[in-house]
């Protein structure tokens, strides 16, 4: 039937030219983000599903943060500590030094001057192993603690070290000497259990550290691997984008033509009244 008020070529054309440009309109927003899967409408589960991977990513960045903090400050007290070993042997040289009989009262009262020095350098070293305000070597510091996983259930924590001389890992204390060969051979003695306390001491914070790196590694690992599986959720091929862009493209100049005839058709109804 031949009809002016009604179409149906031109309608089923315009549908599916409708169509193309709908299906056109979604290859260049998955080219221009490069996502497959940008927003709910979609696909709402794996779009849920990529969110919720985005959040752990999120959350193992802050894990990483925590246990860059608390490795520094354990590095810190841990080259701390070492530079008071350093010290302590060199005190106890003086002290052996100084526990000597056949030497004079001048030569003793010069080595306890170094003696001295030495060991007041160990106060100054303690009260300035400081990070970001802890530090774990001086008197009654707290242990530090980092977060382990992305949702903080789980922590690390690395104890506390009190390498102080009024703490009980050095058996030294603030006014040893060794003015006198007495003096001197006493100190000898404390300074060699001082050095074995220390050792355990440092032992303890070079494992904390050594668990902090390779907990932080595996962190880095595990969020790659989720960065990774939500690439593999939602990420575009842009080459297959690419190569249905140019026949949508096709698709269309097809359909507007298509619509055109279609429009054009019932211009031959004129044909019938001539």
């Amino acid at each position: 039937m031949a009809t002016i008020n009604t179409n149906p070529g031109a309608m089923i054309a315009l549908q599916n030219l409708n169509k193309t440009n709908m299906e056109l309109q979604t290859v260049q927003q998955r080219i221009n983000t490069g996502l497959a899967i940008s927003s709910a409408k979609d696909n709402g589960g794996v779009y849920a599903i990529a969110q919720g991977m985005r959040a752990d990513v999120g959350g193992y960045r802050a894990v990483s943060q925590s246990l860059d903090l608390a490795q520094s400050t354990v590095d810190v007290a841990l080259a701390a500590g070492e530079a008071i070993s350093d010290l302590m042997i060199e005190m106890k040289e003086k002290a052996l030094a100084a526990s000597d009989a056949s030497i004079d009262t001048a030569s003793r009262n010069a080595l306890n001057e170094d003696f001295t020095a030495l060991r007041d350098q160990i106060a100054t070293i303690v009260a300035n192993a400081e990070f970001n305000g802890t530090n774990l070597i001086s008197n009654g510091d707290t242990d530090i603690t980092a977060l382990a996983n992305a949702d903080g259930s789980n922590v690390i924590t690395i104890g506390a070290e009190d390498l102080s001389l009024t703490g009980t890992t050095l058996t030294i204390s603030a006014g040893t000497s060794i003015a006198t060969q007495t003096n001197a051979s006493a100190a000898a003695a404390a300074i060699e259990t001082s050095l074995d306390n220390l050792n355990s001491s440092l032992a303890r914070l070079g494992t904390g550290s050594k668990a902090l790196e390779i907990h932080k590694t595996f962190v880095g690992k595990l969020s790659d691997a989720l960065e990774k599986g939500i690439g593999n959720l939602v990420d575009a091929d842009l080459a297959k984008e690419s190569a249905r862009l140019q026949s949508l493209q096709v698709k269309q100049q097809l359909g507007i033509q298509a619509l055109s005839i279609a429009n054009s058709a019932p211009s031959t109804i004129l044909g019938y009244f001539r």
